[in-house]
């Protein structure tokens, strides 16, 4: 089969096509015939990792070094990247229930990577779901990790309808799902992006939208009840004056200090600091999809690659003007089913 592959560390020319053998599944695994996948913040930050250091790295030092053992120190362990994807199921192990062959399926690998190519196997019991129906491929593809992790962290703020959401970063993976699932909750929304992502973040539901280059939401002297920020692009005492009362200022990336700030707010009362991981769960990927296929969650592409142009698709997600999700086509993708 045909695979992106990766031995070095570097820019995007490392990222090379070649022919590698075709996984066979194991007792509790599928194999995926791949349609589509991905080009996001993990696949991009795993293939020059080696460049990465604890300081840009955004998170504590004891993950950078987990992040080291596992991405590869001197080279890369895992070779193939991308971690979300759609395509069909081509054969299931003898001990697979939820799945049969011809099943549409979508799904997260996390840093197990490995979508970049023709095939892959992974155990029924991954992040894995059938395709939502009114999506395709390429839709269904660029979906989960943005929208698990914001679904994950967003649930448990308590958002209730009227509330003032700030999401800084929403013209990601993540930021574009929260913006959505925020005004799924009733709240209303206001997104921070770059120029050239304005309309695209307005198009996801956003009641407001800030270009980060011409104004500082932090000293606009608006309060919000909730400031998510994804890349940890601002900080806590930069937000303070922007939350309300009891406002909460959520991290999707955090380092030692904001863990501090969280413990110290949550003894005080009042405005608080709170930084959370969402490893990802097939129970919020099935939230997710249950949220597409009533309207409330869509995708919108940008681009689209073939596999073979893998390295050009990094090049334009790292020029930083994309504007919605950009997407690598492995085989034929669907219609919406």
């Amino acid at each position: 089969m045909k695979a992106i592959v990766y031995t070095d560390y570097g820019p995007p020319e490392v990222l090379q096509l070649k022919e590698i053998e075709k996984p066979v599944p194991r007792d509790n695994e599928i194999l995926v015939r791949v349609h589509a996948a991905s080009v996001n913040y993990g696949d991009i930050l795993a293939r020059n990792f080696k460049e990465i250091s604890p300081r840009e790295f955004n998170m504590p030092l004891l993950l950078w070094i987990f992040a080291k053992l596992i991405f590869g120190v001197g080279k890369p362990r895992t070779t193939i990247l991308g971690n979300e994807f759609a395509g069909e199921i081509e054969a299931v192990g003898k001990d697979v229930k939820r799945f049969k062959a011809g099943d549409p399926v979508f799904g997260y690998r996390g840093q197990s990577m490995g979508a970049y190519a023709e095939y892959l196997c992974m155990p029924e019991t991954g992040v894995l779901a059938l395709k939502p129906a009114n999506m395709t491929d390429e839709e269904a593809a660029v979906v989960p990790y943005g929208a698990i992790m914001a679904l994950h962290l967003l649930r448990k703020q308590n958002i209730r309808p009227g509330q003032k959401v700030l999401v800084n970063g929403a013209s990601g993976g993540i930021g574009s799902a929260a913006v959505q699932l925020a005004k799924y909750y009733g709240a209303e929304v206001t997104g921070v992006c770059g120029a050239p992502r304005l309309d695209y973040v307005k198009s996801l539901g956003a009641d407001k939208v800030i270009d980060y280059g011409k104004e500082d939401f932090a000293g606009s002297g608006e309060t919000y009840d909730l400031i998510f920020d994804i890349l940890g692009k601002s900080s806590f005492s930069r937000c303070k004056k922007s939350l309300s009362k009891n406002g909460r200022y959520l991290r999707a990336s955090f380092k030692t200090r904001e863990l501090g700030q969280m413990l110290w707010t949550s003894m005080i009362g009042g405005k608080r600091v709170i930084c959370a991981l969402a490893p990802g769960s097939t129970e919020d990927l099935l939230s997710v999809k249950e949220l597409i296929e009533v309207g409330k969650i869509k995708t919108v592409i940008d681009r689209r690659y073939p596999l073979s142009q893998a390295a050009e698709a990094h090049r334009y997600v790292e020029q930083g003007h994309k504007k919605g999700s950009v997407v690598i086509t492995v085989a034929p993708v669907s219609e919406t089913r």
